[in-house]
């Protein structure tokens, strides 16, 4: 009853409307409509659509067609379609039978309509005798001398546990790649590499197949106990390069396939063999010689642990690393990047190697992961199941704790994407080789029964009705084929066939008879608008999937399921991280991904500061001027033209980090002082006003006066004082010069002939002096 009620909620999971819509308005045809979403319908009714409405109309929601009288009759809406072409029932035994039947069915069919997702009833069951084959690969360094000893002496208990569980047993071992530095190249020690010459020793190498996978048990004691080391390295590390051959010509039949690696040390991979100069990488190849040596183990690069783990799964080889203590850590990290593997420690001489084969394998076995192949990214599968333990939904369908004989059933959900070519993929547990073939066409065409009518009136005698369109004769365009080519001006036809007097249809149409004829997209589908402006193949991409695969591509732009956002669709939505109390950003930007994406310069990770903004206290003014004093050019509509404005007049003005403080003068020409701290959203702040507001003393008429005149006085008096200087200047200077031209002056002693004395003297030419 359980299993039926679990299965039934989670069918009506998958089929109810996830909450997505069709896209109206842009498809003008069937095919094109019902692959645009699984809610979307077309309706085949003749004369559906209005004078001057377009085909695309058509397309909507099946309640929407109804509403407008598009009978039930006349919708076509595909749906999903399953058949089980090969379905043998399980069987819980292999005795009988060499082949058991552990899943069911076996090969399945899916024509699907894209993102419409169908979910397959896969039932696996245990049987009891399944055969196991188990490949024993050992260290065979001489750090591991005892305990290859111990595996020859418990080579009878070995065999008998081994043969409780297993059918063919096979062994290998390894050692390194015999080249520096991880070997010692020494001939001496390459002929003889162990320092006792008492002990067995072999040559050092990197691979050596043993033993085929055989049901004889005796035959693998014999083999084991014929085995003897190689002593050139104590700290080999080829273990990886080894398992990559194992999947190769070592007799796997159709069974369960355990691999158990014996070791004491770690592990080389992909990279480390450039310490060697190999610079070539692993190719997953097996290459045995006639001797059953890896030949080209000094050729080729160690694997990766990707490498290692697509080969085992590939192979369906489920690893047991059989390590001691020192190196446990190193193998349960490698453990959690390989599927179905198990780690067991051993003991200082590995004398419990028995039971931790036994328990690795008993953990394997009881654990079931079912997965698929590798598929394009147009096909999604997802699990669920109805396990003892409780259903893990994902990537993949794991159940714990399976006995043998107990079926449980995963529910694996198929989804595609898109309209694809035929796919086949295999669906199966994980170390099985058994898988259920699956089969993928997609449903993208229309099945609307039209009557094979030629020149239908319906379409002007000019064509024939396809889904209740008109399919126009060549020469003839429009909704009922109304428009011939020959009929209209054809550079008026081409301006119809041009956005904004841009490119025809874009580039990538052909304009007939001015309408766009799409031409198909390098994807393989069509571009589609009125101009063919339209495509869904050319949207952001994550983790490169279109629409990172949570959406579809509609016209350049992702449509996001409802629980994704993003220009990828990258991200589910939340805004846990954006809540700022009651709002989202505090008010200053929207929630994307988890992430605030702010505006107006407003800095993340909140949206709390703008370091580019200044406060608006201008710009403001007038608001405050009229909150708190009832003035200004706002007194008449205070309340409406100051919504947002919070203000408060205080004796004090109360100053904070976030207050910000401001002097604007009014319509008074006085100045107001207030503070301004932001509050949440834009323009909102919270204003503390000064009730005391700064304004200006009336002039002083008489100290104007009397300064005015003062002032003229003073620079009258200082303008003549200026000019009495430089007139003293200059008569200086001029004096200054007549002097210095004077002392350079010579003056003869000559008289002149011109001049007279003032006085005269006469002689007496009688006196005689006495």
């Amino acid at each position: 009853l359980y299993i039926c009620v679990f299965f039934i909620q989670f069918r009506l999971q998958l089929f109810t409307n996830s909450g997505k819509v069709c896209s109206k308005g842009a498809f003008n045809s069937c095919a094109e409509c019902i692959v645009s979403g699984p809610n979307c319908a077309w309706c085949k009714k003749l004369n559906f659509t209005k004078t001057g409405e377009q085909e695309a109309v058509r397309c909507d929601t099946q309640e929407n067609l109804k509403t407008r009288g598009c009978s039930e009759t006349e919708i076509i809406s595909p749906k999903n379609i399953q058949q089980a072409t090969q379905k043998k029932p399980l069987t819980s035994s292999s005795s009988g039978s060499s082949d058991p039947v552990q899943i069911m069915p076996q090969e399945v069919k899916l024509e699907l309509r894209p993102d419409m997702p169908e979910t397959i009833e896969l039932k696996f069951k245990r049987a009891e005798g399944y055969p196991v084959d188990l490949y024993y690969l050992m260290d065979l360094s001489y750090s591991m001398r005892d305990d290859l000893e111990r595996v020859k002496s418990l080579g009878s208990e070995i065999v008998r546990v081994l043969q409780e569980i297993t059918g063919g047993k096979g062994f290998g071992s390894f050692v390194d790649k015999t080249v520096l530095p991880f070997t010692n190249t020494n001939k001496e020690k390459l002929k003889w590499p162990c320092q006792d010459q008492n002990v067995q020793c072999q040559p050092p190498f990197g691979y050596k197949h043993v033993l085929s996978l055989t049901s004889e048990h005796q035959k693998f004691n014999d083999m084991v106990s014929k085995q003897f080391i190689s002593g050139n390295l104590d700290s080999p590390e080829g273990g990886l390069d080894a398992m990559m051959q194992v999947s190769g010509r070592i007799g796997w039949g159709n069974s369960t396939r355990l691999l158990v690696l014996a070791t004491d040390d770690g592990f080389h991979m992909a990279g480390d063999g450039k310490l060697a100069a190999i610079l070539d990488p692993n190719d997953e190849k097996c290459h045995l010689d006639r001797e059953n040596l890896y030949t080209k183990s000094n050729l080729l690069d160690y694997p990766s642990v990707g490498q290692l783990a697509m080969m085992l799964d590939k192979s369906n080889i489920q690893p047991i690393f059989a390590v001691t203590e020192n190196v446990k850590s190193v193998y349960t990290e490698l453990q959690k990047m390989i599927p179905k593997s198990a780690v067991g420690v051993l003991s200082g001489n590995s004398d419990n190697v028995v039971k931790l084969i036994k328990d690795a394998y008993s953990s394997l076995s009881s654990s079931v992961i079912v997965t698929h192949d590798t598929l394009p990214d147009t096909l999604s599968v997802a699990y669920k199941s109805n396990c003892p333990g409780g259903d893990k939904p994902g990537e993949e369908g794991i159940c714990d704790k399976v006995g043998i004989g107990q079926e449980v059933t995963f529910y694996v959900q198929v989804t595609a994407k898109e309209c694809i070519k035929p796919v086949s993929f295999n669906v199966g547990p994980r170390g099985f080789t058994e898988k259920m073939r699956v089969t993928v066409t997609t449903r993208c065409e229309c099945e609307c029964d039209d009557p094979p009518m030629k020149d239908n009136p319906h379409c002007n005698g000019k064509g024939q009705v396809k889904c209740g369109t008109c399919s126009c004769e060549e020469g003839y365009l429009g909704q009922r084929c109304k428009c011939s080519a020959g009929q209209r001006d054809e550079e008026q036809l081409r301006r119809e066939c041009r956005k904004d007097n841009g490119t025809e249809c874009e580039g990538r149409g052909d304009c007939v008879c001015g309408v766009c004829q799409c031409h198909e997209t390098e994807g393989g589908k069509t571009y589609y608008g009125t101009h063919c402006e339209c495509d869904d193949e050319h949207c952001h991409k994550y983790k490169s999937l279109l629409c990172g695969g949570n959406g579809r591509c509609r016209c350049g732009k992702c449509e996001c399921n409802p629980e994704y956002e993003g220009n990828a669709c990258h991200c589910k939505k939340s805004n846990e991280q954006c809540k700022t109390g009651q709002t989202v950003c505090n008010g200053r930007g929207t929630c994307q991904c988890d992430q605030c994406q702010c505006s107006r310069g407003y800095k993340e990770p909140m949206c709390l500061t703008c370091p580019g903004c200044t406060v608006p206290c201008q710009k403001f003014g007038n608001c405050i001027e009229c909150l708190a004093f009832a003035e200004g050019p706002f007194q008449k509509n205070c309340s409406q033209a100051c919504p947002t404005t919070k203000v408060k007049v205080v004796d004090r003005l109360t100053l904070s980090t976030e207050a910000k403080k401001c002097e604007v003068k009014d319509s008074k020409n006085c100045w107001m002082d207030f503070t301004m701290e932001e509050l949440q959203g834009f323009d909102n702040y919270s204003v503390e006003v000064l009730r005391e507001q700064r304004c200006p003393e009336p002039p002083n008429i008489v100290a104007i006066v009397a300064g005015s005149v003062a002032g003229v006085a003073l620079i009258g008096l200082l303008i003549l004082l200026i000019i009495k200087a430089l007139i003293y200047i200059k008569d200086a200077k001029e004096w200054k010069n007549f002097q210095n031209e004077k002392k350079k002056s010579k003056w003869t002693n000559a008289d002149n002939p011109l001049f007279k004395e003032a006085t005269t003297t006469v002689a007496n030419p009688t006196f005689s002096g006495e």
